[in-house]
C-alpha cells in the first residue's frame, strides 16, 4: 500500500486555512506572527508555527498561496522521497520556527508576518545541501533563491527576514540530519 504524501497533506491543510480565511479574515489576526517583544507579552508562541497556515486573501488571485504551495510541492516531494517522512517534517518545522524567530526578532510591536515562505525557503536550503550530496545540478535552485531575495527587497510586504532565516535553518538542519544518517 502506497504511503500518503506528507507534502500533499501539508498543502491540503494550508489551503483549507486559506478557504477559512476567505470566510473569516479575522483568523489572520489570530494566527499571524508578531514581533518577539509582543510575543513575550502575549505568550502566544504558537504563532511561530501558525504563521504558515495563513496567506493574504486581499487579492482575487491567491498568488502568495499559489507560489508557496507550488514550491512546497516541487521541493518537498523529492526531499520527502529522499529522506523520508520524519526527516522531511523535521526540516519543514525546524525551518519554519527558525524563519519565524528571525522574522519576529525584527518585526517590532506593530509589524506582523504571514505565510509559509519561511518554511519553503528552508526546503530550498535543504535541497541545496541534498543536491550537493547526491551530485545533482543546483544552479537553477540558487538562481530561484536569488531572484526571490531580490523580489523581497523590491516588492513591499515580503518578509525577507523569514526567507533568510528559513534558508539558513533549512540548510543547517539538513546538514545535521545527513550527518546523523551516516
Amino acid at each position: 500500500m502506497k504511503k500518503r504524501s506528507t507534502v500533499l497533506t501539508l498543502i491540503t491543510v494550508i489551503c483549507a486555512f486559506y478557504l477559512w480565511e476567505l470566510v473569516d479574515s479575522g483568523i489572520i489576526g489570530t494566527f499571524a506572527l508578531y514581533g518577539i517583544d509582543l510575543l513575550k507579552v502575549t505568550n502566544e508562541w504558537y504563532r511561530l508555527i501558525t504563521v504558515a497556515l495563513i496567506h493574504n486573501n486581499s487579492s482575487t488571485i491567491p498568488i502568495h498561496l499559489a507560489f508557496n504551495m507550488i514550491a512546497l510541492h516541487s521541493l518537498g516531494t523529492p526531499i520527502e522521497n529522499y529522506l523520508g517522512r520524519a526527516k522531511f517534517l523535521t526540516i519543514f518545522f525546524v525551518s519554519l520556527i527558525g524563519a519565524s524567530i528571525y522574522s519576529a526578532m525584527n518585526l517590532g510591536y506593530s509589524g506582523y508576518s504571514i505565510g509559509a515562505s519561511g518554511a519553503v525557503f528552508g526546503l530550498f536550503g535543504a535541497w541545496i545541501i541534498i543536491g550537493r550530496k547526491i551530485g545533482v545540478e543546483i544552479k537553477s535552485t540558487l538562481v530561484i533563491v536569488g531572484i526571490n531575495f531580490a523580489l523581497g527587497f523590491t516588492i513591499g510586504g515580503v518578509d525577507w527576514r523569514a526567507h533568510l532565516g528559513g534558508l539558513i535553518t533549512g540548510a543547517l538542519i539538513t546538514k545535521l540530519l545527513l550527518q546523523i544518517q551516516k
